[in-house]
């Protein structure tokens, strides 16, 4: 009986995956803003570095944040 309770589809399921792509897509924007920030910058001479550093920061955690959410979308396979 508890293989058949296992097997039954989580409704929830598909809004939270929807949910997770979205959020990743958002951070994957924001990723690309702050490169294409950077880029410029670095082109027009901007010698910040405090600020170039916060922003280099900034943008390795999104992309540290977007892979541990990518993560979350591939299922678990039992061995």
């Amino acid at each position: 009986m508890l293989g058949l309770v296992s097997s039954i589809p989580d409704p929830m399921q598909p809004i939270e995956e929807t949910a997770l792509r979205v959020r990743i897509a958002t951070l994957e924007t924001r990723h690309r803003d702050l490169d294409m920030v950077l880029a410029h910058l670095l082109v027009t001479g901007f010698r910040d570095e405090l600020v170039l550093k916060r922003m280099k920061k900034e943008k390795l955690a999104l992309k540290d944040h977007i892979e541990q959410l990518r993560a979350q979308l591939v299922p678990d396979i039992s061995a």
